[in-house]
Parts: structure tokens; sequence; C-alpha cells
């Protein structure tokens, strides 16, 4: 089950779920539209390895908006901080965004209960694309959780990205024994 409009604004207002900034007008029948940050990042390697830590470089979006390549691959941050407390959050992208051949996850847009913080985007795209800062990107949507949570995200030890920041997260899997 999906939570509708007047069940997000109720949570919002329980302070179950938190937006900043929240605009009323990005509310959909059961969803929310977040917007693309001002900051990305790519990778500074061109050849990664998931047993060590992989550096990015940030980057801002200019005025005149930033040219996303084919074969490349950014990471982005949405412009909301979101907290999330008592719902498993999943981030997808519009449908206009998609229909620009920008994709904005590779697999990680489902959230935790205590998801607290900006999103990271894994984005690519299909062709050169033109983006800009504060363009809608995605929609958040909200799922209740059948059962009670033992350890919310955000309380969690070696959590490693609550409380993420309104720049890109890097990938933190060499922060994982195997």
């Amino acid at each position: 089950m999906i939570l509708s409009d007047k069940k997000i604004l109720a949570e919002i207002e329980k302070g179950t779920i938190k937006i900043e900034p929240y605009n009323r007008n990005c509310l959909g029948s059961n969803s929310y539209d977040v917007h693309l940050g001002k900051h990305l990042a790519t990778y500074v390697d061109r050849e990664l390895d998931a047993k060590k830590h992989n550096t990015i470089k940030h980057f801002d979006i200019p005025e005149e908006g930033y040219v996303l390549e084919p074969g490349a691959f950014y990471l982005g941050v949405t412009e909301e901080y979101t907290e999330t407390h008592e719902h498993v959050p999943f981030l997808e992208g519009k449908s206009s965004t998609g229909r620009l051949g920008i994709d904005i996850h590779a697999t990680a847009g489902k959230g935790d209960v205590g998801f607290c913080g900006n999103w990271t985007l894994e984005i690519s795209v299909k062709q050169p694309v033109r983006v800009y800062a504060g363009m809608p990107i995605g929609q958040l949507i909200y799922f209740p959780v059948d059962g009670e949570i033992e350890v919310k995200y955000n309380n969690k030890a070696g959590a490693k990205y609550s409380g993420q920041i309104n720049k890109p997260v890097e990938s933190m899997m060499w922060k994982n024994s195997f």
C-alpha cells in the first residue's frame, strides 16, 4: 500500500515524515516531487575497486545548466532533505525525467525507516542532456511498515549513509567486510 496525499500530509503534521524545503505544489496524489540539487560529483579514477575508498570530485551545476554525457556516471543529490521515521521511502524518477533518457538511480531507490538526509542520485543518461539545479528529478513514495522496527536506520551502528549532507556521497562499500 502506498500513502496517499492526505496521508503524507498527516504524517508530515505528526513529524514522521519531514521534507525541507517543503512546497505544497510538489505533493502529488500519492508522491512528493524532489528536485536536483546544485552539486554533482564524478569518481576521480576510471576504474573503481569495491574494497577501496573511491574518491569523488564535486562540482556545481552552473546557471546555464550542465550537459551530462552517455558513458559517464554522475552522483547527484536532491535539493530536499528528508526524514522518514515510520515508513519506507522509495525514490523513483519522474516520467518526464525518464523521457529525457535520465536514470536517477542504478539500484538504490529504496530508503530505510529512519533515513535522514539528502538523497544521493546515481545518474546516467542515454544521450547528452542538459540539466539544471532545481529541476524536478524524481518523486518520493512512502510505504507503511508491517510490524515494529527494532532499530531505525539513523540509530543503527555502522549506518554508512545516515545524515547525508547536501552533496553527493560516494560508495561506502569499502566499509563492509568481505
